[in-house]
């Protein structure tokens, strides 16, 4: 097989299910527009391109719609994030956005002093409610009428699902949000011993979730505070400039440090050495924390184990921001020319770009191809539009699917079912037959 081919994978019957859309689409049919430059007030990268290729549209500062191209790779990635969760054991479930007060007073957390980022609202007879930034509290109480016997433990309990906070600043496009999706899962456990262990199937299967969404090469797992409950928390930090973090990274170590905690106890500590270090702006893309029985104890969250003496519940937070990692993939892998997807989270997989289209021939070569490559369950966005060859391939590196398909009258030339293809990463292309494709 020729390296101009990928071996890509076919939606499978639960894919479709779970996208909710067909596997092909035509560019004429789409309602957005390629842009030449984004709004002037938008300063990051991953907006500009973003909104550029019609992916996402600003609503205001911090708050973005997610339009067809854009909602396509959202749901990529969720699919990735549940597989890696379901594969470690969790179950998913959606809590509210509306919390109570008295929930989140039980920690202590409704108080503005506390936490500066609450959206809060009232109700018609003026009870005060939020929008939640974060769920601890609001499944801990839920989980109190489940949990009772050891029988019950452990339990892994995660949703994907919008999260609000009143952020003071919001000029990071999706990459830090007021209004961002969010996948937050929680431990619970009878022992540290057995949520340690379950904490170190979680770093591989975070490592899975960026690794599959083709940034892992530029992720560390970074310590950072563990506050009030353990002594350190861990996160995973992308290298960008982009970044609004510093970290301290060990590059042959794949180990870094937040800049909040970096001293030299902490360096002894984790083995590291000082002069081994670079400092490195990253976006952090999650989270993993040990909670110890701080949310657990208040909502008096216990078991009765074997021998029937009641015990706390040991609880962990883990959390991936989803709209803050489809930024971030688009921060640190595009190029001069636009966004350049991985092939699992790319909105479709090939771009089929017709150049004469007013030749009979070429539209019958290019239909057959369109036709071929959606019955064997490949993904295709197909530039049927009335534009100069210049336009389709200028909108074709700014959409970033990984493979683009070339079929003109100079591709009739080299034969029957040849089609010219080239790698949108590298621009290596070629001529090859459509067979190639099909049976990858």
């Amino acid at each position: 097989m020729t390296t101009l081919v990928k071996s890509v994978q076919r939606l499978t019957f639960e894919h479709k299910l779970v996208l909710g859309y067909d596997t092909t689409m035509r560019f004429s049919q789409l309602f957005t527009k390629t842009r030449h430059e984004a709004p002037k007030d938008e300063v990051s990268k991953n907006a500009q391109l973003l909104i550029r290729g019609g992916f996402i549209h600003k609503e205001m500062a911090g708050v973005y719609s997610y339009l067809p191209l854009g909602l396509r790779v959202l749901k990529k990635i969720k699919i990735i994030i549940r597989e890696e969760m379901n594969a470690v054991g969790g179950q998913e479930l959606i809590l509210t956005a509306l919390q109570e007060q008295k929930i989140w007073e039980k920690v202590g957390r409704w108080d503005d002093e506390k936490v500066d980022v609450w959206f809060k609202t009232k109700l018609k007879n003026n009870v005060e409610l939020g929008l939640g930034f974060t769920h601890d509290e609001q499944l801990v109480n839920l989980l109190t009428e489940y949990i009772s016997s050891y029988r019950d433990l452990p339990l892994y309990v995660y949703q994907i699902q919008t999260k609000f906070r009143n952020e003071l600043r919001a000029k990071s496009g999706i990459v830090r949000g007021r209004e961002f999706v969010m996948k937050d899962l929680y431990s619970f456990n009878r022992t540290e011993e057995e949520q340690d262990e379950f904490y170190e199937k979680i770093k591989v299967s975070y490592m899975n979730v960026f690794s599959r969404c083709g940034i892992a090469d530029r992720t560390y797992f970074t310590f950072s505070s563990g506050g009030t409950f353990s002594q350190y928390s861990n996160e995973f930090q992308t290298i960008s400039d982009a970044g609004e973090d510093i970290i301290y990274l060990d590059a042959n170590k794949r180990i870094a440090v937040n800049r909040e905690i970096m001293d030299d106890k902490v360096l002894s500590d984790l083995g590291l050495r000082k002069e081994d270090l670079t400092e490195e702006k990253a976006i952090e893309v999650g989270n993993i924390f040990k909670q110890g029985t701080k949310f657990t104890d208040p909502f008096s969250m216990s078991y009765k184990d074997e021998q029937g003496e009641k015990k706390s519940v040991v609880m962990g937070g883990y959390g991936i921001g989803v709209t803050r990692l489809m930024g971030t993939v688009v921060e640190v892998l595009s190029d001069e020319r636009g966004i350049v997807w991985p092939v699992e989270i790319a909105p479709f997989q090939y771009h089929l770009i017709e150049l004469g289209g007013a030749n009979p021939s070429v539209r019958e070569r290019v239909l057959a191809t369109y036709q071929a490559l959606t019955e064997q369950g490949f993904e295709v966005l197909y530039d049927d539009r009335d534009e100069s060859a210049g336009v389709k391939f200028a909108d074709a590196d700014l959409l970033g699917i990984p493979t683009q398909i070339i079929i003109g009258e100079k591709t009739l030339d080299e034969g029957d079912g040849i089609v010219e293809v080239k790698d949108r990463k590298s621009g290596e292309g070629g001529y090859i037959n459509i067979q190639e494709i099909l049976q990858s």
